[in-house]
């Protein structure tokens, strides 16, 4: 188990046994204290002198009274830290033993109160996602693609608590991320002052942490007018596997969780980042805008043990403007959080918080769905499309997994010649015919792009060679003539491009999750095919096998049923 230390106490940095630590004052009122995850981080980093055991002196960190005296940690050389420095490398670690040394959760039910507390304010939670992923782990919500005053004025009068409005600004470049979420938020303010209806502003981004951060931040702060006291991380995505634990973000990788700063998404060409250390993450991406001291964090044993009551006094008696980080290793822990900044937010705290997709249900007070069967999805006997446009290495491996399943028909679409003005109509005409034959003979057509990864001079010429590539699978699914089965989009930006533009997509329904982390829509009437269940596959969820079950949901089977 871990060491636990009286409440309020902070320090930050890496994880030890509680055996292996003893604290004692140097007074004459000797007591032995434990500490929490977080109040030991520091002694690998900090400025601190230290002998060859690992013997430090602190001061001046600890802000409870009971920790006023300057005290004394040893630490047992025997005894290895379960994370690394916030400075320097870091290593897989086991999931299995950090998880189980954490505190218990906390044990009560917080969704009746979450939805109490909603009730109570009449506000409606509109989450600004950059790409349609992030309704991964929501059902019966709806998502819009367009956000004049109109159409918000209208959602606004829906009783719905929770509502979607896909950005695809991950797609942008960061200028014209922040001026769309900045001109949203600003159409946002005008629907709620028409209709007197408050609404509370989530910025949902990917779990991996790509993203434009801060730029979004910074225009939903324009857009609202006012500067939040309290700005809130949270990139916990537990079906994902993407935990955060003692400020450090993490994906689990089988039985490993691996720092993801050394997972292939941190090397993305656009939204690469060297921290996994999300204190010093948010110093990275801000430029040193935002230092170290400005950064705060709520610890697992503070949500587990003191529960709403604590994150609430923490963050209405912490100094305003600063960026907190959510560790979080299950869904309790967001529950917790969530409960607590409603509270929080009906004592008067401004709050914006950017999140990834596992703390939308919990703040909107959402129920857990059971995945969809297929059965309740799809009609026909006609074959349905598959379009992969991610090229992360895991999307690479579910594609070989479903390639080599038996029943799909493949097509490759050569990047190269897609960047090539006279190459690509014929290579986007060979690809739509290949899905009208294929589907036309009840089979199911998979159309994706060549694995190798096309770069440009900067991030904003990566940007632009990704959307011209997608922009060909969008050119496919305008050619077609019939109605597919169905349609997977796999990869965020591929996803949100096929919808808006491909499919003309206004407002659609997530119905709940055809394998988890993957959701499905069902297109609206102004839609090309209305009713049609679309399939948003991230690019980067799922095990080997994910896209073959979900072709194999999505036809009533199950994994463990005869190869297709």
């Amino acid at each position: 188990m871990w060491a636990i230390a009286p409440a309020g106490s902070r320090l930050s940095g890496a994880l030890f046994p509680a055996n292996s630590i003893r604290w004692e004052t140097l007074g004459d009122d000797k007591k032995n204290w434990v500490l929490t995850e977080s109040d030991v981080r520091c002694m690998m980093y900090s400025d601190m002198s230290r002998d060859g055991r690992g013997l430090g002196i602190f001061a001046d960190r600890l802000h409870s009274p009971d920790w006023a005296r300057t005290r004394r940690v040893s630490v047992a050389a025997s005894e290895p830290a379960l994370t690394e420095p916030m400075h320097g490398a870091m290593s897989p670690i086991s999931a299995v033993d950090v998880l189980r040394r954490l505190p218990p959760e906390w044990p009560h039910d917080l969704l009746p109160a979450i939805r109490s507390e909603i009730e109570s304010c009449g506000s409606k939670l509109i989450v600004l996602d950059d790409d349609p992923t992030g309704t991964q782990t929501v059902k019966n919500v709806p998502v819009l693609t367009k956000w004049d005053v109109p159409q918000l004025t209208a959602e606004l009068h829906d009783p719905g608590a929770t509502c979607y409005i896909l950005t695809n600004s991950r797609s942008l470049g960061g200028e014209e991320a922040r001026r769309l979420a900045s001109c949203i938020v600003r159409n946002l303010m005008s629907a709620s002052a028409r209709t007197g209806r408050p609404v509370r502003v989530l910025s949902r981004s990917d779990s991996t942490l790509r993203g434009h951060f801060p730029d979004e931040i910074e225009g939903i702060i324009e857009g609202l007018g006012f500067e939040p006291d309290t700005l809130l991380l949270a990139p916990f995505f537990v079906e994902g596997g993407r935990l955060t634990i003692g400020d450090v973000h993490y994906v689990r990788d089988g039985e490993s969780l691996v720092p993801v700063a050394m997972t292939e998404f941190a090397h993305d060409p656009v939204f690469g980042y060297q921290n996994s250390n999300l204190r010093q993450w948010v110093v990275e991406k801000t430029g040193g805008r935002i230092q170290p001291s400005q950064v705060d964090s709520l610890s697992l044993e503070e949500i587990r043990q003191g529960g709403p009551d604590l994150v609430v006094e923490r963050l209405l008696t912490a100094p305003r403007g600063r960026v907190w980080i959510v560790n979080a290793a299950a869904m309790s822990d967001v529950q917790v959080v969530a409960l607590a900044l409603l509270r929080a937010e009906s004592r008067g705290l401004k709050v914006l918080c950017r999140t990834a997709a596992s703390f939308v249900p919990a703040y909107g007070g959402l129920e857990p769905a059971a995945l969809l069967d297929g059965h309740d999805l799809c009609s026909g006997s006609g074959g349905g499309l598959i379009l992969v446009g991610s090229f992360v290495p895991r999307t690479t491996q579910q594609l070989a997994e479903l390639l080599s399943s038996g029943d799909c028909a493949s097509l490759e679409l050569e990047a190269a010649a897609l960047l090539d003005p006279e190459k690509r109509p014929h290579e986007v005409g060979r690809a739509s015919e290949f899905a009208l034959r294929t589907m036309a003979e009840g089979r199911h057509a998979v159309v994706y792009t060549s694995r190798q990864v096309i770069h440009g001079r900067t991030r904003g010429e990566s940007l632009l060679i990704q959307r011209a590539i997608s922009r060909a699978l969008i050119e496919v699914v305008r050619r077609l003539e019939v109605q597919p089965r169905f349609l997977v989009a796999k990869g965020g930006i591929t996803a949100s491009d096929v919808a808006t533009e491909g499919l003309g997509v206004v407002r659609a329904e997530v119905l709940g999750q055809i394998v988890p982390g993957v959701p499905v829509w069902k297109l609206g009437p102004e839609s090309r095919f209305p009713g049609m269940p679309l399939v948003v596959f991230p690019g980067n969820v799922g095990g080997p096998v994910s896209l073959v079950e979900t072709l194999r949901r999505l036809e009533g089977r199950r994994q463990e049923d005869a190869p297709c």
